[in-house]
């Protein structure tokens, strides 16, 4: 065998080796992609009862009202209370609505929390915008402190154009408070211990 063949022998192995760890780190990027990514078309679309995010109404109002029922929950073991100001309103298609709730840390440590949300029923999701939300936004709450926080929206017109959903008459966005760890909502036990991530897709 000549020495070029046997150089070309040896790297063979090593660019199959080099390929396979590209490959290899390629697929690790897309998988860190993945959720930020599919999170990102949730919201454009309101994909899997995920709210679309807007900056402001389309300014035509319809005269069709849709009641809105607002559910709040709280993770065991985080020791908050959490609840609307209002239980539901009835909404103009097209009006801007501003609904507060309320969180109080009723534990006795200093908790941070973070809220995750949905909507159902789940094809309304895409009629559902929201303007300002306190949802994955981490708050940190000492004994006994509370704060209160907006939501604000309003359900695009387009709805109208969905023949579908005419007879949708109320729609429910549901919210719910976990303990977070570094941003993400993880799921405690009673004793404040950390069992792991929340299981809930809106993250």
């Amino acid at each position: 065998m000549t020495k070029l063949s046997e150089t070309r022998t040896a790297t063979k192995p090593a660019r199959t080796a080099l390929i396979c760890v590209g490959m290899a780190f390629g697929m690790l990027g897309l998988s860190f992609a993945a959720v930020p990514l599919y999170n990102m078309f949730c919201k454009v679309t309101g994909f899997a009862g995920t709210p679309r995010v807007g900056t402001a109404a389309t300014g035509k109002v319809l005269d069709r009202f849709i009641s809105i029922r607002f559910d709040a929950n709280v993770a065991p073991g985080l020791g908050w209370k959490f609840e609307p100001e209002s239980p539901q309103v009835d909404a103009q298609v097209g009006v801007t609505q501003t609904v507060f709730y309320k969180v109080t840390n009723h534990s006795d440590r200093t908790v941070t929390g973070i809220a995750t949300y949905n909507i159902t029923p789940e094809q309304s999701a895409a009629y559902f915008v929201k303007i300002q939300c306190f949802c994955f936004t981490e708050h940190t709450l000492k004994p006994g402190e509370s704060f209160e926080a907006p939501v604000v929206f309003y359900i695009d017109p387009e709805i109208a154009d969905n023949r579908e959903l005419d007879s949708i008459k109320a729609i429910t966005l549901s919210y719910t408070y976990f303990a977070s760890k570094a941003g993400q909502p993880v799921a405690e036990d009673r004793a404040g211990t950390t069992k792991g991530d929340a299981k809930n897709p809106k993250l």
